[in-house]
């Protein structure tokens, strides 16, 4: 009986402990997704968990996408992942020398806090900083959130 609770016991912490990969980045989609290469040859499809940065089409786009170019290219990451999405990307928290990068999209004002999905506080306030300080996207008046314009970019597809 003492046996199986060591078990039981193991495979609850094993379940909580969340994986952790490092890798070099070799390719940059837009402003929240990236391609690493790991040490042993494997590439990994990266979203950065808990923002969302503006598409392919809208403005600061390529700006966000620049800006993250800046801070991840061809750098060693370590992605702490926090779930797959149905692509089959890793959805994750990525950090370069001890910096998140995901806070970085936000400090920036080239993201959205994707609360959809994340309920952290201070990354909400990251974001209120930025829209405050009219820092990156945030010099729009009335900028677009991504999801919104997806759903719209679906309408106009059917």
């Amino acid at each position: 009986m003492k046996k199986f609770s060591w078990i039981v016991l193991f495979v609850f912490i094993s379940r909580c402990v969340e994986p952790e990969t490092s890798g070099t980045v070799v390719a940059i989609a837009d402003g929240d997704t990236f391609t690493m290469l790991t040490p042993e040859h494997d590439q990994i499809k990266v979203r950065l968990y808990g923002i969302d940065a503006p598409e392919k089409g809208q403005d600061f786009s390529e700006a966000s996408r620049q800006f993250l170019s800046d801070l991840i290219y061809m750098k060693k990451v370590v992605v702490t992942q926090v779930d797959t999405d149905q692509y089959g990307r890793t959805i994750g928290l990525v950090e370069v020398d001890h910096t998140s990068i995901n806070e970085a999209m936000l400090r920036a004002g080239l993201a959205w806090h994707y609360i959809q999905f994340d309920d952290n506080s201070d990354w909400a306030h990251l974001e209120a900083e930025a829209r405050s300080s009219g820092k990156g996207l945030w010099v729009q008046s009335d900028p677009v959130a991504p999801w919104n314009f997806r759903k719209k970019k679906r309408k106009h597809v059917r």
